[in-house]
């Protein structure tokens, strides 16, 4: 007993030395090793990282994440890679490292064998280009043998706890945001490929595409088993279960890192779930039709995503989706009738992401509601040269459907009664259009949105579709009738249409739209104003006949009146405001009776006719003829210049989500298949600074040619007479080309008024007189409707009359230099000057005049942006046989001036855009 007695007291007396020294060391070895942890840390960072890396303090200890010996870096940093290297990449409360103890205590070398991460926040971001801020490992060059492995991150242990990630993929268009993210994983880091197992639960997850949610608040549960090869940053997913709220989904695949892009090897499926399961993942629009919604039956569904992409390259990869549904059915809010019998058998293609290529089966869609049905089937290939097999049958009572499935904010009724198929290519170019044989026919209709109290009622279509050949030529549409009810006000349209290559066209149309009222219908925002159209219209001819001027084969006639309609343009920024307008139509030609019109600051009253109108509208090469009178008191010529959007980051390094896109102003664009005269009276016209008055003259649009001929306007209290022409390039040149005849203006209110005049001459900012011109002068004009110096050429006159040369530098300094101070403030009269301009240079012609005694004469060359070099004689009193030679060079503020002859010729400058 006693020997039993002192074995037991000598295992208790061995076991607590045993945990003192455990103890001891625990809390000792810390403080022994703190440096070679540190150091070890700061090698392996400096070895492996290529990113900025930063903590605010470190601490070793065994009780952090007990019984694990690690070192904590609180408040850590680390910053991505270029182009976003100098922002964060992961921050942290704490991210700790397990240290292997007997690589600590017998080895060259401190093995890290755990990882801890929490309260993180990851931010993962790719610009437009594909280079990414995750690349921070250095991947080692120089190969290592088994004996060599480098086993300081073979890991044990990989937890995060309570994280958050934010993934945005500006080269995709892809976004997501994780909170809430737990993670706990294992794998060995040491090897070239290792495997990663790991559980992941995530609180909420949000995924949008392109800005558009399609995941938000989903909660995931994941048993995750990742093949990772270091060196080529590869991951496989080969064992990925997935849980997005109640959907198991079985993820497989494969993802490399490139550098510039990603290859992709992607499944995501699930097979044989419920159709209620599957909607718990769909969008978030959804959840709350789910919520009153009870859905049965079975679906499967497989998108595969395989290839490369890299942006900057435009290489996409291939994206595949089959979906199903099988023995479906639908109730929506406890509705009396249910879709039943609902079937989908859909799968589509899309080759390098490319829409061109873009393949749609849709084999089966059919429902039933009680003894109502619909079946649809479609086979296409392309969107640009579109290649389509479909069929479709359907007769369906709307108000049941739309109850039955629940589509919010909008309530229908009426019976749809729907047969038809198309098979063959749509290609305009080639004239070809699918076999066609349809008929779609609606009965008392019924459209009410909850944007408006009011419903359109009465909706009747009877219509039938026909192209037995398939060709533009036999395409014939038949609408016999279609009316609808709004607001006590019917309206009934007619049409037989044939022939898409040559339009037959017969159109009847017969009603009062209120405009204003009835886009209310469709959408909250509704019109800048209400406005209402009016027709009683009987419209039949053929397009040839129009196009060859056989105008008494046409029949057109009938009246079509417009109140506060506005009219949207590409060509033009704002929108154009018909106030008043009555159009006659008779053969070719719709006339306008008292048409008042405005836009943004400018009025308008027209009175003409327009020709062509019908072929205009209905061929892409129609040309609209016109002749009209125009009066008006105001316009705001600036306000007519066209917008275009820009991205305000010009290079990939600067790109990020908050990247704005900024609105630049373009030139005026006509558009080339206008062909109207206007004759013209403008009380006043603002243009570019420019204030005209009482301008009057001939303007003529052709072939996206503006002329102006024999025009006149008072400016600055002078008549001018102009004959100008003018053409846009695009939208961000223009091309001008006028003749101007001003005579004898106010040169200090030319200056003062006139921004063009200023910076074509600027030498007369002190000057005071009177002075005509008549000068040519063509060239480019910017996005701001600004002339472009560097392309101006041309030449003329400017006669000068009593003009006084005050405080000139330029005199000034030769006064100084000649020490004849009566010739510091010149004064002309009756003088010519002849000049010419070319490549930024204005070439002045010999010229004389007589001052105070002295015969000054003048030539040489100055620029337009204000740098001299001119020649001058000084003719000395009394008759300017004698005279001083004189060179005057630098610039209009800093004139400098020489004796002598001898100068160097103005470097030209040209227009970069011939």
């Amino acid at each position: 007993m006693s020997q039993t007695k002192a074995i037991f007291f000598k295992i208790l007396k061995y076991t607590g030395i045993t945990l003192a020294s455990l103890l001891a060391f625990m809390f000792i070895a810390p403080y022994v090793f703190a440096d070679k942890i540190n150091t070890e840390i700061k090698k392996v960072a400096n070895q492996k990282l290529n990113a900025k890396l930063d903590y605010s303090e470190s601490n070793v200890s065994f009780f952090n994440h007990f019984p694990s010996l690690t070192v904590s870096l609180d408040n850590f940093k680390l910053n991505g890679s270029a182009p976003y290297q100098n922002e964060n990449l992961i921050t942290a409360k704490e991210i700790a490292f397990g240290i292997d103890v007997p690589s600590l205590i017998f080895g060259k070398s401190v093995n890290i064998d755990k990882i801890f991460l929490s309260n993180a926040d990851i931010n993962v971001k790719v610009n437009k280009e594909g280079f990414a801020n995750y690349n921070v490992y250095k991947a080692d060059k120089t190969k290592t043998s088994k004996k060599e492995e480098d086993s300081s991150l073979k890991l044990e242990k990989i937890e995060i706890t309570n994280s958050k990630i934010v993934y945005d993929d500006l080269s995709t268009k892809l976004h997501f945001d994780i909170f809430g993210f737990n993670y706990l994983g294992k794998g060995d880091l040491s090897k070239a490929i290792f495997d990663l197992s790991s559980k992941a639960k995530i609180d909420k997850l949000n995924l949008l595409y392109d800005n558009e949610p399609y995941l938000m608040n989903k909660k995931v549960n994941a048993d995750l088993i990742t093949k990772v090869n270091v060196n080529s940053l590869s991951f496989i997913f080969e064992q990925n279960d997935l849980k997005i709220n109640n959907l198991i989904v079985d993820f497989k695949g494969k993802f490399d890192f490139l550098k510039e892009g990603y290859n992709m090897d992607f499944i995501l499926k699930t097979t044989n779930s419920n159709l209620n399961d599957f909607f718990t993942a769909f969008p978030p629009k959804f959840i709350t039709w789910l919520d009153k919604t009870k859905l049965t039956g079975k679906t499967d569904f497989n998108l595969a995503l395989k290839g490369n992409y890299i942006a900057s390259k435009n290489i996409a990869p291939n994206l595949n989706l089959d979906f199903k549904i099988q023995d479906g059915s639908v109730n929506y809010n406890q509705s009396p009738a249910t879709v039943s019998n609902l079937n989908v058998n859909f799968s589509t293609q899309l080759p390098s992401l490319n829409h061109d290529l873009l393949i749609v089966d849709l084999k089966n869609l059919s429902l039933n509601i009680e003894k109502d049905y619909l079946k649809t089937k479609l086979y296409s290939t392309g969107t640009t040269i579109l290649d389509l097999n479909a069929a479709l049958e359907a007769k369906i009572d709307l108000e049941k459907l739309n109850r039955a499935i629940g589509i919010p904010d909008i309530e229908l009724k009426g019976i749809l009664t729907a047969n038809g198929t198309a098979k063959g290519k749509f290609d305009k170019k080639n004239g070809t259009f699918p076999v066609t044989n349809a008929v779609i026919n609606l009965n008392n209709g019924f459209l009410k949105t909850k944007y408006y109290p009011n419903p359109i009622t009465n909706i009747g279509i009877v219509s039938t579709i026909s192209n037995p050949k398939g060709t533009f030529e036999n395409l014939k549409v038949v609408l016999q009738p279609a009316q609808f009810t709004f607001e006590g006000n019917p309206v009934f349209v007619k049409a037989n249409l044939s022939n898409f290559d040559n339009l037959v066209y017969d159109i009847n149309a017969k009603g009062t739209l209120d405009i204003g009222k009835i886009y209310k219908v469709f959408s909250q925002k509704g019109l800048d104003v209400d406005g209402f159209i009016k027709a009683d219209l009987a419209l039949k001819g053929k397009q040839s006949d129009a196009e060859k001027g056989n105008y008494s084969k046409l029949k057109n006639s009938g009246t079509l009146e417009i109140k506060n309609i506005a009219f949207a343009s590409e060509y033009l920024p704002k929108k154009f405001l018909v106030k008043q307008g009555i159009f006659k139509f008779k053969q070719d030609k719709m006339r306008f009776n008292t048409f008042l019109a405005s836009y943004g600051q400018s009025d308008f009253k027209m009175n003409g006719y327009l020709q062509n109108v019908f072929n205009f509208m209905a061929s892409k090469n129609g040309v609209l003829r016109g002749a009209f009178t125009l009066d008006s008191d105001y316009i705001n010529a600036d306000e007519f210049m066209s917008n275009t959007t820009t991205n305000s980051s010009e290079t990939s390094t600067t790109n990020s989500p908050n990247t704005a896109a900024k609105t630049e102003t373009g030139v005026i664009v006509i558009p080339s298949n206008l062909d109207l005269h206007f004759q013209a009276n403008a009380q006043k016209i603002n243009f570019n600074g420019l204030d005209l008055k009482n301008a009057k003259g001939g303007l003529k649009m052709k072939n996206g040619l503006l002329s102006m001929q024999n025009t006149g306007f008072d400016l600055i209290g002078c008549t001018v007479a102009m004959d100008a022409s003018y053409k846009s390039v695009n939208s961000k040149n223009a091309r001008f080309d006028y003749h101007i005849k001003a005579n004898e203006f106010d040169i200090k209110r030319a200056y003062k008024e006139v921004k063009l005049f200023r910076e074509m001459a600027s030498a007369a900012e002190k000057a005071q007189g009177i002075i005509s011109l008549d000068y040519k002068l063509k060239g480019r004009l910017n996005t701001s409707m600004e002339p472009v110096l560097p392309s101006l050429s041309g030449n003329g006159i400017i006669s000068v009359k009593n003009v006084k040369m005050y405080g000139m530098k330029m005199f000034n300094n030769v006064a100084k230099k000649t020490a004849k101070k009566s010739i510091k403030n010149p004064e002309l009269n009756q003088v010519d000057i002849k000049s010419s301009i070319k490549n930024n240079i204005i070439t002045i012609e010999r010229f004389k005049f007589k001052f105070a005694g002295f015969r000054p004469r003048i030539e040489g060359t100055t620029s337009l942006d204000g740098r001299l070099n001119l020649k001058m004689r000084l003719g000395l009193p009394p008759l300017g046989i004698f005279g001083i030679p004189l060179t005057i060079t630098g610039n209009k503020d800093n004139p400098k001036i020489k004796i002598g002859r001898k100068t160097e010729d103005l470097e030209e400058t040209k227009d970069s855009i011939q």
